[in-house]
């Protein structure tokens, strides 16, 4: 997946569509603001905070896998987590859409689904009540784990780099992700991404390289 390879300095990665590609269902107001200002402060923050360690160009993922270190985390990883898992989750979330999202998937995906899940709509109910039943503020995920797709929940910033699944799919739930469009309506927001937004193209691509990493 692109995102986790991005370098920890340098510049703030733009989603992979215009800022207004999404309308109507997340405006460019949401994502000048959640992108264009929230997200970029992250970035700007972290840049500052590796000037002279020895974290300073590595990659994204390696200093969330290193300074979580198994569980016991290093005084690094502490005071700068929130930064570096919401950068990379962020990037992750802004390819987890596209422009005429919704759908169905299909190939490889929809087998798994249907095999774990019994339907595309029953693992859609799951990944929503994942996403309405977080409590404050987190991340609903579709993952792959042991050979199946997996429906997961993580409070605040926490992301499946700390975990035992490969990512496929994020939705965010903090409420800067969805107040200026749909106020504090999480269940709208929710379904809406679900029917008009979610990329089952990037679900795909990412499940193939879940399953090359798993071999």
């Amino acid at each position: 997946m692109s995102s986790s390879s991005s370098p920890v300095q340098l510049e703030l990665k733009a989603p992979p569509y215009p800022l207004d590609a999404l309308e109507p269902y997340m405006s460019q107001k949401t994502l000048e603001f959640h992108w264009g200002k929230h997200h970029r402060g992250y970035v700007d923050n972290l840049n500052k905070q590796i000037v002279g360690t020895d974290l300073h160009g590595l990659a994204l993922e390696e200093i969330i896998v290193k300074s979580y270190n198994n569980g016991n985390p290093l005084p690094t990883f502490n005071n700068a987590a929130q930064a570096w898992l919401s950068i990379w989750n962020h990037d992750f979330f802004w390819s987890s859409m596209k422009p005429g999202g919704g759908g169905r998937p299909s190939g490889l995906v929809l087998e798994l689904i249907e095999r774990e899940f019994g339907s595309v709509e029953a693992l859609l109910n799951e990944f929503k009540q994942a996403a309405l039943t977080q409590f404050g503020s987190g991340w609903a995920w579709l993952g792959y784990k042991d050979g199946k797709i997996v429906v997961e929940k993580t409070a605040n910033a926490v992301n499946p780099l700390v975990a035992d699944y490969h990512p496929l799919l994020t939705v965010d739930v903090w409420e800067h992700a969805y107040y200026l469009d749909y106020q504090n309506r999480r269940p709208d927001f929710v379904s809406t991404f679900i029917e008009n937004l979610l990329s089952w193209d990037a679900v795909s691509e990412r499940l193939e390289e879940a399953i090359a990493k798993a071999a």
